[in-house]
């Protein structure tokens, strides 16, 4: 059974969200030509310290990882597009760097993602930049109660086919709430009108990821974390969490 969220609930939620996605403001904020991977973790690490917010990241280690996660962030770049560790990889001018963040308030969670390029950006890059964070608006925007999960997915879906991206179902959203991973599982393509209704205080984790191009498939790096296209094309990653309610979809992950 799904958890539904009171409205109390969810705006302790929105708390937690607000340190994320100051920690996630600080990160961009920050990064530069020159700057390590790791040192962009210890931004974000000072963010979550100083509201009190716990990590959901590191030390996770789902069934899938060899080892637990060493950051407070995901760090992938280019080719990579999701868990990329935070590690001693300094930034090159043109890296497209994809940072995810999670973190706990009073056992609250909440999670969200966003996608920029270092230094000069390529064209194709900001395009595809874009094009997910419209499919998360899109995926959003279908986050009301009388709809369906699949209703998020096909809404996220169609514009991944529009614009010709690579599409993996492998990874996608979630449910969350006291557990950064609940479910259900939230696909990043979808039918319409299938799946759970959606009611409010339905809280989900919603994550478009998509590669610039048609490939979609994936290899795993040797540090058992890092994810990264098969034909090494570019990806983008962007996600909120967002409470279902009466009056709309709501974002929690704002500062």
């Amino acid at each position: 059974m799904v958890e539904l969220k009171t409205p109390a609930e969810i705006e302790q939620m929105r708390a937690a969200g607000r340190v994320v996605a100051s920690a996630l403001a600080a990160v961009k904020k920050e990064a530069a030509v020159g700057m390590s991977l790791r040192e962009l973790d210890a931004v974000a690490r000072d963010v979550l310290r100083s509201a009190g917010a716990v990590s959901l990241f590191e030390g996770y280690q789902p069934g899938f990882a060899t080892t637990p996660f060493s950051g407070v962030i995901c760090t992938s770049v280019n080719d990579a597009v999701l868990h990329g560790l935070p590690g001693d990889l300094v930034l090159q001018d043109g890296d497209l760097l994809n940072v995810d963040c999670g973190a706990s308030v009073d056992g609250w969670c909440a999670d969200s993602a966003i996608s920029f390029c270092v230094g000069t950006p390529r064209a194709e890059d900001l395009e595809l930049i874009a094009t997910t964070e419209q499919a998360l608006a899109a995926g959003i925007a279908a986050a009301v109660p009388g709809n369906r999960l699949g209703d998020i997915g096909a809404a996220i879906g169609r514009i991944g086919k529009a614009a010709a991206v690579g599409t993996n179902l492998d990874f996608g959203g979630h449910g969350i709430g006291r557990r950064m991973h609940e479910d259900p599982h939230v696909p990043n393509s979808s039918r319409p009108g299938r799946g759970l209704k959606l009611r409010p205080g339905h809280v989900f984790a919603i994550e478009p990821w998509f590669w610039s191009g048609s490939t979609t498939t994936y290899v795993i790096d040797d540090d058992g974390w890092t994810l990264r296209s098969s034909d090494h094309t570019r990806g983008a990653h962007a996600e909120h969490t967002v409470a279902v309610t009466e009056e709309g979809p709501q974002i929690l992950t704002l500062v």
